[in-house]
């Protein structure tokens, strides 16, 4: 990671509000009920197909690897959904046609905005400056539901499998924001998109908490 980079990531972590996860605290106290584990696999299912699509056009509109290998990772976590929706009673069937809550999905709908109209670096900084905080919440969604509830490593792989993202992975995202900064890219609009991210997944896990 250069050094204009590496210093935009950690501006944009300086600039987050971070707060604590009340589901994630629910979650860990044993106080979420199968109803609600059941809409957060529906809310998951809805979240996860958009990003998919979101990284696909992000990589119709730039060639650097990074965004296929992003839509890729969305394509196995929905692999990975159903093992943990079977666990709480929903078939695939009900996972589509979960009616999804307009803020649980400000997220993904904010991503889907930037993947189509922003410039090249902005998921890749979000990725950068987000990445430890979000991946940290799926794993202790993945140890709660293991501690908490009993659910086998099969239910709570598609969490195990947000909690890491690879150091490759990683790289690329560095490479691309320094590709797009030197191109044109405004570091000032990047870092919004970023702390956006932050308080629009922030949201996400507000919402499973009510």
């Amino acid at each position: 990671m250069d050094e204009h980079v590496a210093e935009l990531v950690a501006q944009g972590r300086r600039s987050l509000e971070l707060a604590p996860n009340r589901f994630l605290e629910q979650l860990e106290r044993g106080e979420v009920s199968a109803g609600r584990l059941r809409a957060l696999a529906g809310e998951l299912f809805h979240l996860v197909s958009s990003d998919r699509s979101s990284f696909a056009f992000l990589a119709a509109r730039f060639p650097e690897p990074l965004f296929l290998a992003m839509a890729g990772a969305e394509e196995e976590a929905l692999r990975l959904l159903p093992d943990f929706a079977a666990v709480v009673g929903l078939g695939e069937k009900e996972l589509r046609a979960h009616e999804p809550r307009p803020l649980a999905q400000a997220y993904p709908s904010f991503v889907v905005r930037t993947a189509v109209f922003g410039p090249r670096s902005a998921i890749p900084l979000a990725l950068l400056v987000n990445v430890e905080e979000s991946g940290g919440f799926y794993a202790r969604v993945a140890d709660a539901l293991q501690a908490r509830y009993g659910f086998s490593d099969e239910a709570v792989a598609h969490f195990r499998y947000f909690a890491e993202t690879p150091d490759e992975v990683l790289e690329q995202a560095a490479e691309v924001v320094s590709t797009g900064l030197a191109t044109g890219d405004d570091p000032v609009e990047a870092l919004r998109a970023a702390r956006m991210v932050h308080a629009y997944e922030a949201m996400f896990w507000a919402t499973m908490a009510e």
